[in-house]
C-alpha cells in the first residue's frame, strides 16, 4: 500500500514539475517574441531613415505634389502693342494699346483644384506602397538572419559535441582501443559540421550585407534575438473575412486605385466645364491724329470643335479605371486568403514539429548510451542524425511561418 501511495505522489510530482515547465517555456516564448519584434522594428526604422531609395521617392513624390498645383490658375494676361506709321504722312500714325485676360468657365477651377488635391493623395499612397515593399523586404532579411542566428548556436553546440568525439576516438585510437574506420568516421563528421558552420557563417553575412545595403550602405546593428522558440500566436480576428475587412482598407494599392476613379470622375467634370465658353475680359486704347478712343473689351468663345471627345474619353478612363480596381480587389483577396491559409498551416506545422522535438528528443540520452559503451558510434551517428534533422526542420519550418506571417501583416508596417 504504501508503494503504490509512493507511485502516485511520483506521478503527481512528474505532472506538476511538467505543468511548471510548460507554463516557464510559455512565458520565455512571449518575452523572446517580443524582444524579436522589438530587434526587428529597431532595425526597421533605421532603415527607413536611411534607405536610399525611398530618400528617392520622396523627393519624387514632393516634386509631383508641386507639379499638381501647377496650371490652376487662370492663363497669362495678354498685352498687345501697335505703332502703326500712316501713309500717306499726313495722316499721321496710330497707336493701339491692349490688356487682355481671359478666363476658363469657372466649375473648371474648382475641379481642377479637386484633381490636384486627389493627386497629391495618390502620391503619398504610391510612396507608402512602395515603403511597404522596401520595409518588407528588410523584415523578411531580418528573420532570415534571426533564423541562421538560432542555427548557428544549433551548429555550434553540434560542433563542440563533434570535436569532443572525435577529440575522444583520436585518444582511443592511439591507444589501439578502437579501428581506423571509427576514427576516421568521428572526423569526418567533424569536417561536415565544420563546413556546414562555415556555410551558415557565409548565409549569415549575406543577410547582414543586405541589411546593410538595405540601410544606404550603413553599417546596421542587429540584435541576436533569434527566433522565437515557439512561433508567435496571431490575432486573425473573428475569420478570414473580418480580417480582410481590415487590411483592405490599410492597403495603399488598393486606396490608390480608388483614388485613379476619382481623379477621373473629377476629370470628366473638368473636361464638361472647359466643353463650356471662354470668358475674356479688357482695356483697349487706340490713338489717331486728333482722335483717341479708350473702353473695356469683352469676349466669349464658342464652343465647337475644340474639345470634342475629350468628356467620352474621361468617361472610358473612369470605367477603365473601375475595372481595374474590381480585378486588384479579386487578387489581393485570392492573394491574402492564400497566404492566411498558409500562414496557419505553418504556424501548426512549427508548433508540431516544436512539440514532438520537445516530447521525443533523445540527444542527451543518445550522449549518455555512447559515452558508457551501450551503443556503436555508427548507430550513435545514425541516431543522433534524426535529432539534428528534425532540429533543422522546426528552425526552417518558424522561419517559413515568420515570412509568410510578415508578407500577411505588411500592410501594418
Amino acid at each position: 500500500m504504501i508503494c503504490v501511495i509512493n507511485l502516485i505522489y511520483k506521478m503527481i510530482k512528474n505532472i506538476m514539475i511538467k505543468k511548471i515547465l510548460i507554463i516557464s517555456i510559455l512565458f520565455m516564448s512571449v518575452a523572446l517574441s517580443a524582444t524579436a519584434q522589438s530587434g526587428y522594428n529597431a532595425v526597421l526604422q533605421q532603415i527607413e531613415e536611411n534607405n536610399t531609395t525611398l530618400a528617392a521617392l520622396r523627393k519624387q513624390t514632393d516634386a509631383e505634389k508641386i507639379g499638381a498645383r501647377t496650371g490652376l490658375m487662370p492663363a497669362n494676361p495678354e498685352v498687345e502693342f501697335n505703332y502703326l506709321w500712316g501713309n500717306p504722312a499726313l495722316i499721321g500714325n496710330r497707336t493701339d494699346i491692349s490688356v487682355r485676360q481671359t478666363f476658363d468657365f469657372p466649375t473648371a477651377y474648382v475641379h481642377r483644384s479637386r484633381i490636384a488635391g486627389l493627386q497629391n493623395e495618390n502620391a503619398e499612397l504610391a510612396y507608402k506602397a512602395e515603403r511597404i515593399n522596401v520595409l518588407l523586404s528588410a523584415k523578411q532579411t531580418c528573420i532570415e538572419l534571426a533564423y541562421f542566428n538560432a542555427l548557428a548556436k544549433e551548429y555550434a553546440a553540434r560542433l563542440q559535441n563533434a570535436e569532443r568525439i572525435a577529440a575522444a576516438y583520436k585518444t582511443k585510437w592511439d591507444a589501439g582501443e578502437v579501428s581506423i574506420l571509427e576514427h576516421n568516421k568521428t572526423q569526418l563528421n567533424l569536417a561536415t559540421v565544420q563546413a556546414d558552420v562555415a556555410r551558415i557563417d557565409v548565409e549569415m553575412r549575406h543577410a547582414t550585407s543586405l541589411l546593410k545595403q538595405l540601410n544606404g550602405g550603413k553599417e546596421i546593428t542587429f540584435l541576436d534575438v533569434g527566433l522565437p522558440p515557439s512561433p508567435a500566436e496571431r490575432s486573425w480576428g473573428r475569420g478570414f473575412e473580418d480580417w480582410y475587412a481590415t487590411a483592405e482598407t490599410k492597403s495603399p494599392v488598393l486606396q490608390y486605385i480608388s483614388g485613379q476613379i476619382e481623379i477621373s470622375r473629377q476629370q470628366v467634370k473638368l473636361n464638361q466645364a472647359l466643353g463650356l465658353s471662354r470668358f475674356s475680359a479688357g482695356y483697349m486704347s487706340e490713338k489717331i491724329v486728333g482722335e483717341h478712343f479708350q473702353g473695356i473689351t469683352l469676349g466669349v468663345s464658342i464652343p465647337i470643335w475644340e474639345n470634342k471627345n475629350r468628356v467620352n474619353y474621361a468617361r472610358a478612363q473612369t470605367k477603365a479605371a473601375e475595372s481595374i480596381l474590381e480585378d486588384s480587389k479579386v487578387q489581393f483577396y485570392n492573394r491574402l486568403q492564400s497566404q492566411h491559409l498558409k500562414a496557419i498551416a505553418l504556424q501548426q506545422n512549427a508548433q508540431k514539429l516544436r512539440q514532438s522535438l520537445s516530447d521525443y528528443g533523445n540527444e542527451p540520452l543518445l550522449k549518455k548510451a555512447l559515452d558508457a559503451g551501450e551503443i556503436s558510434l555508427l548507430n550513435y551517428l545514425l541516431e543522433i542524425e534524426y535529432y539534428y534533422d528534425a532540429m533543422n526542420k522546426v528552425l526552417e519550418a518558424e522561419r517559413d511561418f515568420e515570412i509568410a506571417a510578415a508578407e500577411l501583416w505588411a500592410v501594418e508596417l
